[in-house]
């Protein structure tokens, strides 16, 4: 398989599947919730993909870190939305069921490693691979550790 970068990271894929299903909620929604609740889903759920790939293109593993930081922060923003959505009779319990278990795999992906990937599950997908991220500290050599503290 070749690699694709970050198009080819199960947690990217799969929150490509989460960006899908928000822009079709958000259709869904009346007018006037256009520029407030549909608005913030849609961008919540975009800044998941965004900071991911943003994170790839980094070379200091401490920048690769706070872009996936800030993508697990929207991934709960996006988790958030939804609740919103079925509290208000938007959504179905299901479909925010099915989120919540997307997120959890997300989540477990990403402690899987990078580049192989080898249950919440984004944000644990996520969480793990922040994990394997921290741990081969990039550019630790090149940068030095005389300002960078862990």
């Amino acid at each position: 398989m070749i690699d694709k970068g970050f198009e080819s990271l199960e947690f990217y894929q799969d929150s490509l599947k989460l960006l899908k299903a928000t822009y079709r909620l958000a259709n869904e929604l009346p007018n006037y919730e256009r520029y407030n609740l549909s608005d913030q889903m849609r961008r919540a759920s975009c800044s998941i993909l965004l900071n991911i790939a943003e994170s790839y293109g980094r070379y200091h593993y401490l920048e690769r870190l706070r872009f996936l930081y800030i993508a697990r922060g929207s991934l709960s923003e996006t988790l958030s939305s939804f609740i919103i959505a079925e509290s208000l009779g938007y959504c179905t319990t299901e479909q925010l069921n099915w989120v919540r278990s997307l997120k959890e795999k997300i989540e477990r992906e990403g402690r899987r490693g990078f580049p192989a990937m080898t249950n919440r599950v984004v944000e644990k997908n996520l969480n793990g691979y922040c994990r394997f991220i921290k741990s081969q500290q990039q550019g630790k050599n090149e940068y030095g550790n005389k300002y960078i503290k862990n």
